[in-house]
């Protein structure tokens, strides 16, 4: 075993290899960053462009927009849970904890196409105006985000159950932790910016 691979701290951080991993993945977040703050600018020129299109005022419910954020925001500080319990050693509490995690991811996401279902069933679509467009092209792409994430949070487990934890297995976990928080950021701007703006104009 070479040197750097002696050092203490998280497991995750152990190898060089490692380190290097989440530096990169930073900067992909950074690029990620770019892609939500255009996504945010161009709802922000559309925002009350509607036409003959419904209202967000109309459309938004409240208290689905707060179950979807409960929902998320409890998978955040689960995930969190999860990545604690791999630092110290269980793999089974850090599989518990992800599973949790997953599931509010999911059911996040089944209030969201619910949403969608009803707004088109209203009449507000992607044709129905611009602002509409903008709306479905910023928080359909934090969803399918959350879908992916999902999707490789289960390859993962799938793996740490097989291989058990180690530095590439906890690299992987530890980055994914850092995908799913930032997807709740992202979701906390769209809760502020664009359905609790969007409830009172």
């Amino acid at each position: 075993m070479s040197a750097h691979e002696l050092k203490t701290g998280p497991l995750e951080y152990r190898t060089q290899e490692g380190q290097m991993s989440i530096m990169g993945f930073w900067i992909f977040l950074a690029a990620e960053i770019v892609l939500f703050s255009t996504l945010f600018a161009t709802y922000a020129v559309l925002f009350g462009r509607t036409v003959d299109a419904p209202t967000p005022g109309h459309l938004f419910e409240p208290g689905i927009v707060l179950v979807m954020t409960f929902l998320l925001l409890t998978s955040s500080f689960t995930c969190g849970i999860a990545v604690h319990q791999m630092r110290k050693g269980s793999v089974k509490a850090l599989i518990i904890w992800m599973v949790i995690t997953l599931a509010l991811g999911a059911g996040f996401l089944g209030f969201e196409i619910y949403e969608f279902v009803h707004y088109v069933h209203e009449g507000a679509t992607m044709q129905s105006s611009a602002f509409w467009s903008a709306f479905f092209t910023l928080t359909g792409t934090h969803g399918l985000h959350v879908t992916l994430g999902i999707g490789w949070a289960v390859l993962l487990l799938i793996q740490i159950a097989k291989r058990g934890l180690t530095p590439v297995t906890s690299r992987k976990m530890f980055i994914i932790s850092l995908y799913w928080h930032f997807l709740d950021v992202v979701w906390i701007f769209i809760f502020t910016s664009v359905y609790l703006i969007g409830m009172v104009v």
